[in-house]
């Protein structure tokens, strides 16, 4: 079956780079995951895509970022980060953000490996400083 992303979440998750689409929409719609058989559909909304200047140094300011523009990976074009929640969002049901962890993940091993070359992706749920609504793609170096 799956799910649908409001216009809203479909706008931010449209700046961000083509892998993360490709990856919330697998998160959306399920299906087979080569490890595990089958994946159920995870209903999430997309509530950061790209920031740019002055919203990066706001969630700077306020604590909700980390990072001062421009090092976030939010701060490119086309964003290397995606911040999600499960829908509907309870903040202080942390089980649902890591079942959402958990199926997200799944979904990135469901891409074929020769669509994810030369990225890895990290999760701030796995994080010292836990993140649970952020995944980012990370440029893998060939030694």
């Amino acid at each position: 079956m799956g799910f649908l992303l409001s216009n809203v979440s479909r706008n931010r998750l449209d700046t961000c780079h083509t892998l993360l689409q490709r990856l919330v929409t697998e998160v959306l719609k399920g299906g087979v995951s080569h490890e595990s058989g089958a994946r159920k559909a995870f209903d999430v909304s997309v509530i950061c895509g790209f920031r740019g200047e002055a919203d990066q140094n706001a969630a700077f300011a306020t604590g909700k970022s980390k990072l001062q523009f421009p090092r976030s990976k939010h701060n490119r074009r086309p964003s290397m980060a995606v911040d999600i929640v499960p829908y509907p969002s309870d903040w202080q049901d942390i089980r649902s953000f890591q079942n959402m962890g958990v199926a997200v993940k799944e979904a990135w091993a469901a891409i074929p490996a020769s669509e994810r070359t030369g990225y890895a992706l990290a999760w701030g749920g796995d994080w010292t400083m836990r993140d649970y609504p952020h995944f980012e793609l990370q440029k893998l170096t060939v030694a």
